[in-house]
């Protein structure tokens, strides 16, 4: 029971863990080994309408809330984050700030490409000196007549380099006055000539997810490609930015659940002293400890989903979700290991994946300590 979920999401949690424990879960190990990003789960999360399932049918949505897509994450990260991150990053930050932003034209000519699984898009916000602080951006957008000229590099870029990337949602300085930037969004097509994308590899966790390192030289970029209005590239940046701490959220909560799940079934088969683990006070607490903390991160996570489904300001509670659910999710991975002993500490074990995988949910899309600052300002430190 939770006053938030309806049959309608139940249906849509029941079809998504259909998807992921046959589909996603025999695959996981695999993929997470070889550093292969998957092309035909992608694919298939296309076709089950999990991308753009909160837009209009109009735009090849299903018209559903955005509780529906952190259901659907949140089934996912379950069973493996890095097909979890593939759907929340081009949910949240590729197909969100066209949506939200968008001219009509650019909405007619990418979404539907966007929500049907052949295609992903990026987000281009980080580089070398921005980061946390998002205004260091060097990248620089240049208008000359009709066309930008785009030039500088991002790093750390998900969905950008695999061959279903279309393309990418660019932060770049579009005037620079005595050291007072002017940031602007600009949609830049993979297609573009000097565009160059590079995949990330040796990565601790999401292995089996596209990161890129991006580079623009000179490229050629139409006028209308230009997002919003001039000099709002912080603003849609940053309000794409709440949207997608949700996501980032429910990929915790999913996490944990996962983790948790796995650490109970262990301990009511491992015996010891003659009688399971789960028996054990110590071992029993944690456990509790566990659920507890999870029930609390998902009320938290939902709530702030409702706010943002029903119109109002939503950007503490999606702050406070975000920072409370990735803790959790490094908390309980961790007590998830413990319970597995030696067990959960080789490869084969899927909770040592899971203890690997959570580490970048507490930097991701603001970190723990940035998230307490956003907080602490909304409450009026």
């Amino acid at each position: 029971m939770n006053p938030y979920i309806t049959i309608e999401h139940e249906k849509i949690r029941e079809k998504v863990r259909e998807f992921a424990q046959k589909e996603v879960k025999p695959l996981a190990f695999e993929l997470d080994e070889e550093e292969k990003f998957s092309s035909h789960l992608t694919n298939r999360m296309g076709e089950l309408g999990l991308f753009g399932i909160y837009l209009p049918k109009e735009y090849g949505g299903q018209a559903k809330d955005y509780l529906s897509l952190l259901i659907a994450v949140e089934e996912i990260a379950k069973v493996d984050a890095s097909q979890a991150s593939t759907l929340a990053a081009h949910n949240s930050l590729g197909i969100g700030p066209i949506y939200y932003f968008g001219s009509e034209e650019q909405k007619q000519k990418y979404l539907p490409k966007l929500t049907s699984g052949e295609n992903i898009w990026a987000f281009g916000l980080t580089e070398d000196n921005a980061g946390s602080d998002s205004r260091g951006t060097e990248s620089s957008g240049i208008l000359e007549g009709e066309d930008w000229w785009i030039n500088g590099r991002k790093k750390f870029i998900s969905n950008a380099s695999s061959d279903l990337s279309l393309g990418v949602t660019l932060q770049v300085v579009t005037a620079n006055d005595n050291g007072k930037k002017e940031l602007s969004a600009i949609l830049v097509e993979r297609s573009t000539d000097g565009f160059k994308a590079k995949p990330l590899k040796g990565k601790m966790m999401w292995r089996a997810s596209d990161t890129a390192e991006l580079t623009f030289e000179n490229c050629k970029v139409p006028k209308e490609n230009l997002l919003g209005n001039l000099g709002e590239g912080a603003k849609i940046m940053l309000q794409t930015l709440d949207s997608g701490r949700l996501t980032i959220a429910a990929m915790g909560l999913g996490l944990a659940q996962g983790a948790y799940e796995m650490a109970l079934s262990y301990s009511k088969k491992r015996e010891q002293f003659g009688k399971p683990i789960s028996k054990f006070q110590a071992i029993g607490f944690k456990l509790a400890d566990m659920a507890t903390k999870i029930e609390a991160a998902r009320h938290l996570l939902y709530h702030a989903c409702w706010l943002k489904d029903n119109g109002y300001s939503f950007g503490k509670e999606a702050a406070m979700a975000k920072l409370f659910c990735s803790e959790v999710a490094q908390e309980v991975a961790n007590e998830a290991v413990q319970i597995h002993g030696a067990h959960g500490l080789i490869k084969e074990s899927e909770v040592e994946r899971f203890y690997r995988d959570q580490r970048i949910l507490q930097i991701g899309e603001g970190t723990s300590e940035i998230l307490r600052l956003v907080i602490s300002r909304h409450i009026g430190c």
